[in-house]
């Protein structure tokens, strides 16, 4: 049996998403915005709660299509705030909205947000050679300068704990523990 990172339950969902996503470094601007809006959505939660929810935002999100969510109306928000799957917290709602459109202006400014975003960590991730959960920080100087910026470019939901955890989900940060199947797996992407 492998050996996973101590977050881990035995629960099946949070074993797929931590063997086959968390932690790879991800590169499409779609899927980057995607859990951007879903680590700043578990604010107050548990991310199984988002993770289990994630379907229904993606239906509910148009996909996460920026250009589409940037376009929503007050007829719009007022129909997510209707829906029973996914957390319905006016705040996040509208955050998703201005969260796309901020996008939009980075990828207008930067060619994408994958450049952007990735700039923080040089473009490649950062290898951490953690032994315990307990040894692995909620933030960084990285994410506080991450924060900020994106505070900056009209971001909101976007804390220096929600970009740290962002940034262990898309892989700018490996901090899968050394002991885990996955670590050295997500060394050699």
């Amino acid at each position: 049996m492998n050996k996973r990172c101590a977050w881990v339950s035995n629960d099946e969902l949070y074993i797929q998403y931590h063997d086959q996503e968390w932690g790879v470094p991800q590169h499409d601007d779609q899927k980057l915005f995607e859990l951007l809006i879903l680590e700043g959505t578990q604010a107050g939660l548990s991310w199984y709660t988002i993770l289990k929810k994630r379907e229904n935002y993606r239906q509910a999100f148009d996909n996460f299509e920026a250009k589409k969510i940037a376009g929503y109306d007050n007829k719009k928000i007022q129909e997510l705030l209707n829906n029973q799957g996914i957390v319905r917290n006016h705040l996040k709602i509208e955050s998703t909205v201005r969260n796309a459109k901020a996008i939009l202006e980075i990828q207008k400014n930067y060619g994408s947000f994958n450049q952007y975003i990735w700039s923080f960590v040089g473009g490649k991730p950062i290898v951490n050679k953690f032994n315990e959960l307990k040894d692995i920080p909620a933030k960084t100087d990285i994410s506080d300068k991450m924060s900020k910026n994106l505070k900056k470019q009209g971001f909101n939901f976007v804390g220096s704990t929600i970009c740290y955890a962002f940034m262990q989900a898309v892989g700018m940060v490996n901090d899968h523990t050394v002991d885990c199947f996955r670590y050295e797996q997500v060394c050699e992407k």
